[in-house]
């Protein structure tokens, strides 16, 4: 195993950082998506694990803008990832799937534009 674990760390570190938050964007919508089954399935626990997760990816994509450098846009990612860590929040609160699909669809829309930009 530690030579798997080595070789996904090496991929990760490689990669160009464009294509480090598509891999982030990514991995947010799969736990979101994952987090919509368990509400589904009635996993309250697991739902509360894996929209924890996207939140957590959320925040890093946040600690990580430039915003001195990043100008208007930066701000504008700023507050679009503030209103969907508060909106997860909340449909892990109500157990709402359809918030969730909310935030997964603006996730969606800006990782299409970071994979136009990154080739």
């Amino acid at each position: 195993m530690k030579g798997i674990d080595a070789y996904q760390e090496t991929a990760i570190t490689t990669q160009s950082r464009g294509r480090l938050i598509v891999m982030l964007y990514d991995g947010a919508i799969k736990f979101l998506k994952l987090a919509i089954q368990e509400i589904e399935a009635g996993n309250w626990a697991a739902k509360g694990q894996h929209l924890m997760r996207a939140q957590d990816i959320l925040h890093e994509l946040n600690a990580v803008l430039d915003m001195e450098g990043g100008g208007e846009i930066a701000q504008n990612l700023r507050r679009l990832y503030a209103f969907m860590i508060r909106r997860l929040f909340q449909a892990n609160a109500k157990k709402d799937p359809q918030m969730i699909r909310e935030v997964i669809s603006l996730l969606e829309d800006l990782n299409q534009s970071w994979k136009a930009i990154t080739g």
